[in-house]
């Protein structure tokens, strides 16, 4: 984790009870780097957090999934035989359409 102090000083401790009270209130979130901006007794602090690999879900079959491994066979094969559409099967025109 990147901490990074501008504009003056900040003890041990004052940045790890900044930082504490921002994990607190965001506790899903992992923090990637703390810029704290120190103004007299003032303290703005501005943070990033790391990204969060996104899972994908799909409905299938009546169900929310990610992946299909905790499928038996009969669901696997209802995944197999579905009709999927899609946007680019049309065969009409622009001027059909109109």
């Amino acid at each position: 984790m990147e901490i990074k102090i501008i504009g003056g000083e900040l003890s041990k401790k004052e940045i790890d009870a900044y930082i504490m009270q921002i994990k607190e209130a965001n506790p899903d979130k992992e923090f990637k780097s703390f810029e704290f901006t120190v103004d007299g007794e003032y303290v703005d602090v501005n943070y990033t957090y790391d990204m969060v690999p996104f899972e994908r879900i799909r409905r299938i079959t009546g169900y929310l999934v990610g992946t299909l491994d905790r499928f038996n066979n009969a669901k696997r094969a209802e995944v197999e035989d579905r009709v999927k559409h899609g946007l680019n099967s049309c065969s009409c025109s622009l001027e059909e359409i109109a």
